[in-house]
């Protein structure tokens, strides 16, 4: 399950946890835990759809002492998808200027647009970093562009799990197996791109693709 932090009180604060966490020995690379887009949607506080407009580097904070630098990305916002309560219209998004701390690099054209997952912080900026899940807008499938506005929302309550090797096993009658790594190795495969992990009346979930019916390699995988 994709973790956020949620209520960091600065984005400076946030920086400084994000190099305590970074693993030992990798100094130069952003390590994340794998997880399905519909896991990103419910689990972020913001899911926006933006043009960007422009970058500059700011400092992390006011303190003279703090050398850490973020990007500031000038945006202008389409579409807001999650986070209604937390924030209305945004002007700003920030992420880490140092790539080890999961900075992101986006095309700051005022052309390309993004789907953007990420979080906002008690002072009311807007945080993202390369664990979120942040695409451009003309790389999602039409399922993904519609379950961002519907179906994930509607399904938090199903979990997501990653299938690495076989035989996978469901632990619990709400959760669905991800094996897009597995059957392609990638993440963002077939699955992640046209299924909705869904929650039906009597609680369970399975995956879900409008009226088509589920790939037969979905199912087999539970299988040794």
């Amino acid at each position: 399950m994709p973790r956020s932090l949620q209520t960091m009180p600065s984005w400076a604060l946030l920086l400084r946890l994000l190099a305590l966490l970074r693993p030992p020995g990798l100094g130069e690379a952003c390590s994340c835990a794998p997880a399905h887009p519909q896991q990103h949607v419910c689990h972020s506080v913001l899911v926006i759809r933006a043009k960007i407009c422009s970058e500059k580097v700011v400092p992390a904070s006011a303190d003279p002492a703090d050398t850490q630098k973020m990007i500031q990305y000038e945006i202008k916002q389409i579409k807001m998808f999650k986070g209604f309560e937390k924030v209305k219209d945004i002007q700003y998004i920030y992420t880490p200027f140092d790539s080890s701390l999961c900075g992101v690099k986006l095309e700051a054209n005022n052309q390309k647009q993004y789907l953007l997952t990420g979080q906002v912080l008690n002072d009311g900026k807007v945080f993202i970093h390369l664990c979120n899940y942040i695409e451009p807008w003309e790389d999602l499938s039409f399922l993904q562009r519609e379950s961002v506005n519907h179906h994930y929302h509607l399904n938090c309550g199903c979990q997501i799990t990653t299938c690495y090797t076989v035989p996978c096993i469901i632990s619990a009658p709400n959760e669905c197996l991800w094996t897009d790594w597995l059957l392609e190795r990638k993440l963002y495969g077939y699955q992640a791109q046209h299924y909705v992990c869904m929650k039906h009346v009597d609680g369970t979930c399975s995956w879900y693709q409008g009226r088509l019916p589920l790939r037969k390699e979905f199912v087999d995988i539970i299988q040794p």
